[in-house]
């Protein structure tokens, strides 16, 4: 079945999913939209590449490179793709955009006046450009991982940050329920490729100017970008959440 925008009532499949598995909610999402795609980037979205090989061979995933990943970010890109022999599909920022960024603010102008103007143009203008090609999209995202932005999120949503009065996107959330330590019981089990920065006590992997490992009992946010006030840890890619 291929659903048009008009005739899905989402706040009826969000009830009638909410505590569904997250295979289920997979399914759904694949069967429903033609036109969908994974974000990929770290320990949740491979989970989820995993768990869509294991419905269909015929998924789309799209990353997105900042220009300022970890080495061992890339190599893991690679490692995903090779092991479930997919395609990514690579978002990059615009050049012009990074360069007049550059020029007027040097390499870190971040810790000085917050993270949200780079990340707007390393991430955000580049996952708009590719959402704006696309009818949903699958996200990683957990309730717990950040208690003050995303501990409401839904299952299934309509994107309020990316949607237009003339495109409405639907947005998946199959983890939402999930706890980080699902997450990892899923990966140990099952013998999932993961990021080494992880044995490093890296938990949340962004960009590396802007992401640290952390301390036993700190929650995992408080790694990205830790200069900045606690509870408003969003570069802009679930804008959604800070709404809510």
């Amino acid at each position: 079945m291929v659903a048009t925008h008009t005739d899905l009532n989402i706040a009826g499949l969000e009830a009638e999913y909410s505590q569904k598995t997250p295979k289920e909610i997979l399914k759904l999402a694949l069967e429903t939209f033609d036109n969908i795609s994974i974000s990929f980037s770290g320990a949740e979205d491979v989970v989820l590449v995993d768990i869509a090989s294991k419905i269909t061979k015929n998924f789309r995933v799209f990353t997105l490179d900042t220009g300022r990943l970890h080495p061992e970010t890339y190599q893991f890109l690679d490692r995903v793709r090779e092991h479930y022999g997919i395609k990514l599909e690579v978002m990059f920022p615009d050049a012009a955009e990074v360069q007049a960024l550059v020029e007027e603010k040097g390499m870190f102008s971040f810790y000085q006046d917050g993270h949200k103007e780079c990340c707007g143009v390393r991430k955000v203008r580049p996952l708009r450009r590719k959402l704006n090609t696309l009818d949903a999209w699958i996200t990683g995202q957990r309730k717990d991982q950040s208690p003050g932005t995303r501990n409401s999120i839904p299952v299934i949503e309509v994107d309020t940050a990316f949607s237009t009065p003339e495109h409405q996107l639907i947005k998946f959330n199959p983890l939402a329920n999930w706890s980080s330590s699902e997450v990892w019981e899923y990966i140990r089990a099952l013998g999932v490729p993961y990021n080494p920065l992880h044995e490093r006590g890296f938990v949340s992997i962004g960009c590396e100017p802007c992401t640290k490992a952390t301390l036993p009992n700190q929650h995992e946010r408080e790694g990205r970008w830790w200069w900045e006030e606690a509870t408003q840890k969003e570069c802009g890619l679930h804008a959604g959440n800070l709404q809510k």
